[in-house]
């Protein structure tokens, strides 16, 4: 499902994991529209809403205004990127819903990039804190 060489914004796109959700989000987009074709229509919402929901929190998280309400942001889009996995995986597990696999192997990207920021963002913030005069 993805497009290769397409940008949807020259300024983020040295930004890998707001390039990766995004290029996620339009996938999904597809993903539910097939969803929808075959009426499966609880299942799409589900997935549309989360699937998406990662990217827009990424993005948000751009422009936070700390470093906790960073990490914040980035943990909701985890949050999200689960419960994204777990829509797909009952898909792939269901008889007569078509199946995710890229998506799968896109969101276990996504969860494997998210994982590494929430943890450097962590470590750096109580170095600062740690490193602060008393």
């Amino acid at each position: 499902m993805i497009e290769q060489g397409k940008i949807y914004n020259p300024d983020l796109k040295e930004n890998l994991i707001v390039k990766l959700t995004f290029q996620f989000a339009l996938d999904i987009v597809k993903f539910t529209e097939l969803l929808e074709s075959k009426r499966k229509f609880a299942v799409a919402n589900q997935i549309i809403r989360s699937g998406t929901s990662i990217g827009a929190n990424i993005r948000e998280a751009q422009n936070a205004e700390s470093k906790n309400d960073f990490i914040h942001k980035v943990k909701i889009a985890a949050k999200e990127a689960e419960e994204t996995e777990y829509w797909l995986e009952i898909c792939n597990q269901s008889e007569n819903y078509p199946k995710g696999e890229e998506l799968l192997q896109q969101i276990l990207s996504i969860k494997k990039v998210l994982s590494k920021i929430i943890a450097t963002s962590k470590a750096s913030s109580n170095n600062r804190i740690n490193k602060s005069p008393n």
